[in-house]
């Protein structure tokens, strides 16, 4: 069954030869035109442009995501949990326990109860019993979390790559 035709108008484009009429092209951009910096402000020095950078670069890291709960990485209740979390220190290494990279992840259910995944440096550690509960009691002190509980795991395994640059840097490692 053939369908019937409709007789379109087909336009070809123009050959490379053939004449076509364009807008006109805008001006090119000379060195001249170009604005002097010092004739309006004195150049800044390397270390103050250097300071500029560093503090765009702070305030992009300080800015927080908009419009997140709470509860979700980057909401307020989520960065206290983290933020009581690193008022602990390992007592055999002078880093808190979130920089050392023994937290493996805060979450924070609808309840509004922090669950903590942790390990140890090794399960001989000297604070195998105490630093679960002590864990548990910071991440429960925060005002809006209800309940605290922490989950000790071996797997994976702590190795030094899980500190920060910051651990890194106060243990002399950088």
């Amino acid at each position: 069954m053939n369908k019937p035709t409709e007789d379109k108008e087909f336009v070809a484009a123009p050959a490379p030869n053939d004449d076509v009429v364009s807008a006109p092209k805008p001006p090119r951009a000379r060195v001249e035109d170009a604005i002097d910096p010092d004739a309006e402000a004195p150049a800044e020095s390397a270390v103050e442009k250097l300071e500029r950078k560093r503090d765009y670069l702070e305030g992009f890291l300080q800015k927080k995501p908009e419009n997140v709960a709470p509860s979700e990485p980057g909401g307020a209740l989520h960065d206290a949990v983290i933020s009581a979390l690193k008022e602990i220190y390992d007592p055999e290494i002078p880093v808190n326990i979130y920089d050392l990279g023994l937290i493996y992840g805060v979450e924070i259910t609808d309840e509004s109860d922090a669950l903590v995944t942790m390990t140890l440096t090794t399960p001989h550690c000297p604070v195998a019993e105490s630093m679960p509960g002590e864990v548990e009691l910071r991440a429960a002190s925060v005002p809006g979390v209800r309940d605290a509980e922490v989950s000790l795991v071996w797997d994976p395994p702590w190795g030094p790559e899980k500190m920060t640059d910051e651990a890194r840097l106060e243990l002399g490692m950088l």
